[in-house]
């Protein structure tokens, strides 16, 4: 592990926001089944996205990689990878290629990634396909990866699916059952989760030419037989690293500005600038600018936050609730704890070494801010979110030291030098 010591910190100064890990793995996707040439402008580059361009290749898709976009030529009949598809520590693209690789025409396919990433659970995406007619299995027969998907087409019908756990299985089937034999229709039991990530996937296919229908409650879907068309897509800039730059500014500012952000497609973690506002932070935003400002504040309100469709500001909003009058109560996390880590076990253990006091429950923390923030030694699991939050933390502290700086290549490679460009001291062990 690498770990980086940081120093009492003031931030200050201008960046551009970098661009959306969610929408640039959606647009590889689906520009990868959607026959003739797409061009993919400003694509994030990193570990996970780097597994879906490779995903998409060993499919047979032809990418070239241009330096601030992505001409990807699709086709709809995929070709049998010729090795096995290491989606690494990418969820998402492990999801959306367990689907895509029943479409390939004939032949097997074995996906697989990381110790961490072989830990968390497949098993709907597995139920989902042996009802629309697909050979599948977990080769340890646990509902975990590796897993072993049989070409050959999905013949289409009736899936239900839990929406409990991730939104991801439900944005695979979406994305792939087009290309199904006959129509699909969908059926989400329990409640679903992160229903923000769903309505990014629905607007990137409508950018591909496909509609489909769907309840507003977003429990039911029926899925026609279409065809995408290639297009030129822009990927926006990502509220999830947005979310934390913001924290960064209103803990440690100084006065920060990003810019770049769009607000033109569905981003879950926009919800940022509504919770910043309810903990009286002193932000402005300009959406036909495409930016927001935030000053450093002395002190926040606290709350009650429901997290069920936005679990990627968890981390977010625990260092937030180091500097909060009142007790901070985060709620709607269960599925937080099957992401890279258990992120709510995880927060819960290293926040307290900051002297915060937290209570935590299965589905929620409460967090009660420290009269002092204390010096701290951070592990962060090797969990890039909780990384960039620790460290973002630890600008508060005289002298903190936290490991992992790794990780960071997996959303954001340029985390740590943006943040030295604002002023942050930091330095390598």
């Amino acid at each position: 592990m690498v770990s980086i010591r940081i120093g009492k910190s003031r931030i200050s100064g201008t960046l551009r926001c970098p661009s959306s890990k969610s929408y640039t793995h959606r647009a590889i996707a689906i520009a990868s089944l959607a026959k003739g040439k797409s061009i993919i402008n400003l694509p994030l580059i990193s570990r996970d996205t780097i597994a879906t361009l490779s995903a998409s290749s060993a499919l047979g898709v032809k990418i070239n990689q241009q330096k601030s976009r992505l001409i990807v030529e699709g086709k709809h009949t995929l070709d049998t990878p010729e090795n096995i598809i290491n989606a690494e520590n990418s969820g998402t693209t492990i999801r959306i290629f367990t689907v895509m690789a029943a479409l390939v025409k004939r032949g097997f396919t074995v996906l697989t990634g990381d110790a961490s990433l072989r830990k968390r659970p497949m098993q709907p995406a597995l139920d989902a396909l042996t009802q629309l007619g697909v050979v599948c299995y977990s080769t340890r027969m646990n509902g975990l990866a590796p897993l072993l998907i049989k070409g050959g087409g999905i013949q289409g019908g009736k899936v239900r699916i839990d929406g409990n756990i991730s939104s991801q299985f439900l944005s695979s089937l979406l994305i792939s059952t087009i290309y199904a034999k006959s129509p699909v229709s969908i059926r989400v039991g329990r409640r679903q989760v992160s229903k923000p990530y769903i309505s990014s996937t629905i607007a990137t296919m409508e950018k591909f030419g496909v509609t489909i229908d769907y309840k507003k409650d977003f429990l039911e879907y029926y899925v026609q037989n279409k065809k995408y068309s290639p297009t030129e897509f822009h990927v926006p800039a990502d509220f999830s690293t947005a979310a934390l730059l913001l924290a960064a500014g209103v803990l440690a500012g100084g006065s920060i500005t990003l810019k770049g952000l769009s607000f033109s497609l569905p981003q879950a973690d926009s919800k940022i600038l509504e919770i910043l506002k309810d903990m009286n932070a002193e932000i402005s935003v300009n959406k036909k600018r495409g930016e927001a400002t935030v000053t450093g504040s002395k002190i926040l309100e606290g709350g009650s936050f429901d997290l069920t469709d936005t679990p990627d500001l968890l981390p977010v909003l625990s260092i937030l609730a180091l500097k909060a009058r009142s007790p901070v109560k985060v709620t709607g996390i269960a599925h937080a704890r099957l992401k890279e880590t258990d992120r709510v076990a995880n927060i819960a253990s290293q926040i307290r070494k900051f002297g915060a006091t937290v209570v935590e429950e299965e589905d929620q923390l409460l967090i009660i801010a420290p009269q002092v923030i204390k010096n701290s030694s951070i592990q962060t699991f090797n969990d890039h979110r909780l990384f960039m939050a620790f460290v973002i933390a630890s600008l508060l502290t005289e002298k903190s030291e936290v490991e992992g700086a790794e990780s960071i290549d997996v959303s954001y490679p340029n985390f740590l030098l943006d943040l030295i460009q604002l002023g942050a001291k930091i330095s390598f062990q």
